[in-house]
């Protein structure tokens, strides 16, 4: 058997292969409306393909069976006058004498827990008014907000009708629901432009008949193009998740929230997939000794770089952007797909759709080593250069600069006692643009700067365990702590790039010290509104940092020339860094150049602004009360500091210079 793999990889990577077998149609799956039904599926290699429908999604009656006719490129066709929206189906593939039944891997809907492919008429899915629907007006800035369905509206205390709990249904539920701002409402307040959605296509490790508590992030791909029914509020009824799905993502768009979706084409559940019981073989890498390759450490990888998995996968992209609306797209291992795929992906989207308008990236790694298609180039961190311009990648390098390790909870960076990341942090601000990486982004807007995602611990957690120790208390408010998240959130906030935080890293969110929550219980995994009250200030702080970053075109320049703007890169002592970023744009801005400091120190330090470096300070002079400190006044304003951000005020500046308090980060911007 594993001698037969290996040869079979050379045939399938072979042009032999593709002159015979490749199919670009856009039409491979069961196509529904008034004038008919047709069934299409690509498999190259059966002997037969019959077709069997069923009147619901867990009856074993076939009510119709028929045989398919194979056409040309290893396709299977089988037409029907009438539509036959609503019924279920699926195959019986038949190779070397035997059959294997298999569900439709190009499928739009599917019956509870996947195992059975659903007939769909796309148009009578559209809840009302979803044909009109558009993303919302693009914002000068990218701020996105990674978040758990199930995670969203599971807390009680959410005032989420209960039904809708944990569902996609939450997201509809308008206005206040309890005595502080929850829900759609909190996230409107808080000023974010986008949400991240955690894979919401149709997943295998939740049983969708069993009860509200169970939990799982859901990489464990079942049905790509088909959404997740534990999140539905009927997962019988294979129409309701799509409506619903898309009843959420409406909401979220008439709130002016563009939506996200987290996709992982980089493995499937099992490898006994709809995929592999279609086409044996072909859609997985294989080592030389004939073992499934397993870069993704889920135990298998998809085999990108091959034609038919890659117009898989760029098939599947294009329909979610056109079927369900979705803005951006978040690739899980990006690092196990190509270049190539990402590239062309990127391509046909800003075609489509306009370049831009659709947000690409994802994470630049893998887990594992895994072999490559000849030609093709890992989509890799060290390969940034060759993703097009507007695919980003998470800065891993951001991150651990700022907070530590992420793989271990006693490791400290910037903001929490690390010492000699000076320059790291100051590389960071320019977007890494100007070196200190092992790769050179085409532009900052290649960077998605974040200090906490769904991985690993909470920010809050990985703070209070660096700095407090493993039996520290994740409940207590320490003010240490406080001070070290906001001061990780002011340096993101005010690096080159785009900008990404984790669902309740504004108000502490924490996971008492877990960090793989994969599954654990939705009550440790959900977000706890009432954190926003009792982290009032944190939160306030974070909608400072939201609102203030808008309104300054010289952080959110995204052009190959935006690192250019920082400048005058200084390192002022242990712990503590300053910059100078050019502000000016064709737009106004009220303030032409900003001055920004980090004080990671234990103490008060005081900096010399660029001026007073230069001895061209303009300052006023005044009068004080004998004994009182002179303060000279120039045009500097304070927009942040490590108390508020988006204020303005009157700077205070000495001879020495501006004081900074300890554990905190001060911006200032000159008045044009």
């Amino acid at each position: 058997m594993k001698k037969n793999i290996v040869e079979s990889m050379a045939f399938f990577a072979s042009q032999e292969f593709e002159a015979s077998f490749r199919y670009d149609g856009k039409d491979l799956g069961a196509v529904c409306g008034e004038d008919g039904t047709v069934f299409k599926v690509w498999s190259p290699f059966a002997e037969k393909i019959g077709l069997r429908l069923f009147r619901d999604g867990m009856t074993e009656e076939v009510c119709l069976e028929e045989e398919m006719q194979a056409e040309e490129k290893g396709v299977w066709k089988l037409t029907f006058p009438e539509s036959l929206h609503g019924m279920y189906y699926d195959y019986l593939v038949w190779n070397d004498g035997k059959a294997v039944r298999t569900a439709d891997p190009y499928a739009v809907g599917c019956s509870r827990n996947g195992g059975r492919s659903m007939v769909v008429d796309l148009r009578k899915t559209d809840p009302e008014g979803f044909r009109e629907d558009r993303a919302p007006e693009a914002c000068e800035e990218r701020i996105i907000y990674e978040l758990h369905i199930k995670d969203f509206s599971y807390d009680a205390e959410s005032g989420i009708p209960r039904a809708f709990r944990g569902k996609y249904k939450a997201f509809t539920v308008p206005g206040e629901m309890g005595k502080y701002p929850t829900g759609m409402e909190y996230l409107k307040r808080l000023g974010i432009t986008h949400v991240h959605l955690l894979p919401f296509f149709d997943y295998g490790s939740v049983d969708e008949a069993g009860d509200e508590e169970q939990f799982n992030w859901g990489y464990d791909p079942v049905n790509y193009n088909v959404p997740e029914g534990s999140y539905a509020t009927d997962t019988e009824d294979g129409i309701v998740r799509i409506r619903e799905c898309k009843e959420m993502i409406g909401a979220l768009h008439k709130n002016g929230i563009r939506v996200i979706m987290d996709v992982v084409y980089n493995h499937t559940h099992q490898e006994d997939s709809w995929l592999e019981r279609m086409v044996p073989g072909y859609y997985y890498r294989y080592n030389e000794d004939g073992s499934l390759a397993n870069g993704s450490a889920c135990g298998n990888d998809i085999a990108a770089g091959r034609a038919m998995v890659d117009n898989y996968i760029a098939d599947s992209v294009m329909y979610w952007a056109r079927e369900y609306h979705i803005d951006g797209f978040r690739f899980d291992l990006m690092g196990l797909l190509t270049v190539e795929l990402m590239n062309r992906i990127q391509g046909e989207l800003d075609e489509a759709f306009g370049k831009g308008e659709k947000l690409l990236y994802g994470e630049p790694w893998s887990a594992d080593s895994s072999p490559m298609e000849e030609g093709t180039t890992a989509a890799q961190k060290r390969n940034t250069g060759f993703l097009c311009d507007g695919i980003g990648i998470f800065s891993d390098d951001t991150r651990d600069a700022i907070k530590g390790s992420v793989f271990y909870a006693d490791n400290p960076g910037f903001v929490n006692g690390g010492q000699g990341l000076e320059k790291a942090i100051l590389h960071a601000a320019a977007g890494w643009k100007n070196g200190g990486a092992c790769f050179e982004p085409r532009s900052c807007s290649q960077i998605i700067n974040y200090v906490s995602a769904h991985d690993n611990y909470t920010l809050w957690d990985k703070l209070v365990l660096s700095m407090h120790g493993e039996k520290a208390d994740f409940d207590r408010k320490y003010a240490d702590v406080l001070s070290a998240n906001k001061l990780a959130a002011f340096i993101y906030f005010t690096c080159q790039g785009n900008l990404f935080f984790q669902a309740g890293e504004e108000f502490g969110r924490t996971k008492q010290g877990e960090d793989n929550s994969y599954c654990s219980s939705p009550e440790l995994n959900m977000l706890r509104w009432q954190r926003t009250v009792e982290y009032g200030e944190l939160v306030e702080y974070y909608k400072g940092l939201i609102s203030l970053r808008k309104k300054l075109p010289g952080l959110c320049d995204k052009s190959p020339s935006a690192a250019r703007r920082v400048m005058c890169g200084r390192i002022q002592g242990e712990g503590v860094v300053s910059f100078l970023v050019d502000n000016r744009d064709v737009r106004p801005s009220r303030w032409e150049e900003l001055f920004i400091v980090y004080n990671a120190s234990d103490l008060r330090q005081t900096v010399r602004l660029p001026e007073q470096e230069r001895g061209d300070l303009e300052i006023e002079h005044k009068d004080y009360p004998e004994g009182a400190e002179e303060t000279k006044t120039a045009v500097w304003e304070v927009l942040a500091d490590g108390s508020r951000a988006d204020c303005c005020r009157q700077a205070e500046i000495t001879a020495e210079g501006i004081r900074v308090a300890p554990h905190s980060g001060m911006l200032l911007g000159r008045r044009s």
